[in-house]
């Protein structure tokens, strides 16, 4: 027992001691002085709020792009490697594999601008220049076929963009109007009736038979098929319908190079069933098609000055397009810088021909 008073006593005394020595300032450091807080206050936003002073266009937002953002981003901000797209996706977030990006998923302007300000480039976080921040923003929201290529991004017209999903957010009120419904008392006994397999569908016939699926290998030639239901052999192949005529006459190994070339345009355009609108508009059926006639696809005024002349999408003008989309149609949106190999353009539009009618 007298340890226990001891130690309580020894406990107090130390307490005594202590206390005036903590309820006095220490006397380390000084207040911060108002423009090292301003340094560290870098936060931008939605209505405006800590935005810099600045501007910058597309085109300088390219040249910034290409030398600081492309090595991860890819040129067109469609991704590289491991790293992710900033733009396309659009309407995907209800798909089992959405694409988050800036115009599919980030609800302001202000969250681009901040991000990339605070934590860009990658490994040199913070070294961009204000204005080099707003022409790279000004790069995206073109990407993203928000905003004309003659689009100049400043602080006094920044508030006037809108990013597509910022609707899509709002408060979470999951506290209030949700966890009182899964609130109750626990069911410990007897909770629910005990579960019995009552038939199988083995037993009623009811597992439906899959059809054979004919393919051909890569090299041409057709799999030797063992099994096939009495239906099925007495069923002869259907006629090629007519409009495949085009595309059985077309040089297979010259689709083929251009479906392998395809892969630097699908970042921007669809093609084939269920192919939509994306940062360009989707593709099936552009072989004579009037140039500017995708619906609902927003061209660039340049685009449909060509169309209203007259432009028609042959093979010789999708080679001249391919080639040099801003030779063709000056100031048009497509930032594609083109394909210089005539024969990638000739396999390319080979492709495009065989998703046409």
């Amino acid at each position: 027992m007298s340890k226990c008073r001891n130690l309580l006593a020894g406990t107090s005394l130390l307490t005594l001691i202590a206390a005036p020595v903590l309820a006095e300032p220490l006397g380390i450091g000084r207040a911060a002085l108002p423009e090292e807080i301003a340094a560290w206050d870098v936060a931008v936003m939605p209505d405006g709020r800590g935005l810099p002073e600045g501007r910058g266009d597309v085109f300088d937002g390219e040249d910034a792009w290409i030398d600081y953002c492309a090595v991860c981003h890819g040129d067109f901000a469609e991704g590289a490697g491991a790293w992710p797209p900033v733009v396309g996706g659009r309407g995907s977030l209800t798909d089992e594999r959405p694409l988050k990006t800036v115009e599919s998923y980030w609800p302001y302007l202000s969250t681009v601008w901040d991000y990339i300000n605070r934590s860009m480039p990658f490994g040199a976080a913070q070294t961009l220049e204000t204005d080099e921040v707003y022409a790279i923003t000004a790069y995206i929201l073109y990407s993203a076929g928000l905003v004309d290529d003659d689009f100049e991004l400043t602080h006094e017209n920044f508030t006037e963009v809108r990013l597509p999903n910022e609707g899509g957010f709002y408060i979470d009120d999951r506290a209030e109007v949700e966890f009182p419904e899964f609130q109750q008392e626990p069911c410990m006994s007897d909770c629910r009736d005990a579960v019995e397999v009552s038939a199988r569908a083995s037993d009623i016939d009811v597992t439906p038979e899959f059809p054979v699926i004919r393919f051909l290998y890569s090299d041409g030639s057709a799999p030797v098929v063992t099994e096939e239901t009495e239906e099925a052999a007495a069923t002869p192949d259907p006629e090629p319908a007519a409009e495949n005529v085009q595309v059985a006459s077309l040089d297979p190994a010259l689709v083929a190079a251009g479906e392998a070339a395809w892969r630097q345009c699908r970042t921007c355009h669809q093609l084939g069933d269920g192919a939509r609108n994306g940062t360009g508009p989707q593709l099936n059926n552009i072989m004579g098609a009037e140039a500017g006639q995708i619906d609902g696809f927003r061209y660039s005024p340049a685009l449909m000055g060509a169309a209203e002349e007259g432009l028609v999408w042959t093979e010789e003008s999708l080679d001249a397009f391919l080639e040099n989309p801003a030779g063709l149609i000056p100031r048009n949106r497509m930032s594609f810088r083109g394909v210089r190999s005539a024969e990638e353009r000739a396999a390319l539009i080979a492709y495009l021909a065989s998703h046409s009618d």
